[in-house]
């Protein structure tokens, strides 16, 4: 077989391939339609989040019991470069090239760390992630902070707004 023809052979092969994913996305994305917008923080918010919170990689939010199971609707599924703060309004992220998020504080339920999610692998234990209620399903977001100890701190804001909330559950 001359060159030309295995050329072309392999450009057809990468364009089904390419229009199988488009096509799988687009079906997901269908499935998942009944999954509500998260809402977005408040401008200042944002601004806020932008100057002062931690760097990170948006990896993606998936079903909490299935870390493969990517949302796709409303840009949850497109991971980007982001900026997370933790407040007491909950966990602002900003990101560049898809929607911003606010998981309100009374919907988060746990955090942790993992070294796997949909969307990326870390060695020992980089990503942190969050579990939280939307729309009545419990999901999990997860990110990667460019630093250690951002990271570390940030997780620890995240779990004291769990505890706010629990005890002020409680009373």
């Amino acid at each position: 077989m001359s060159r030309g023809p295995a050329v072309a052979i392999v450009a057809v092969l990468v364009l089904l391939a390419w229009a199988g994913m488009w096509w799988g996305w687009r079906s997901r994305t269908r499935r998942q339609r009944d999954v509500p917008a998260p809402p977005a923080p408040s401008q200042a918010l944002a601004d806020r989040t932008a100057n002062e919170g931690v760097e990170a990689t948006y990896v993606s939010t998936t079903a909490a019991n299935d870390w493969l199971d990517r949302i796709a609707v409303h840009g949850l599924g497109v991971r980007s470069d982001a900026r997370v703060l933790a407040t007491d309004d909950g966990i602002a992220v900003v990101r560049e090239g898809a929607p911003d998020l606010l998981v309100p504080a009374v919907d988060l339920r746990e955090v942790r760390r993992e070294s796997v999610r949909a969307g990326k692998a870390v060695t020992g234990q980089g990503l942190l992630v969050w579990d939280w209620d939307l729309g009545g399903a419990t999901v999990s977001t997860a990110v990667a902070a460019r630093h250690d100890g951002d990271r570390d701190a940030l997780e620890q804001q995240i779990k004291a707004l769990i505890d706010q909330h629990h005890q002020q559950e409680a009373k």
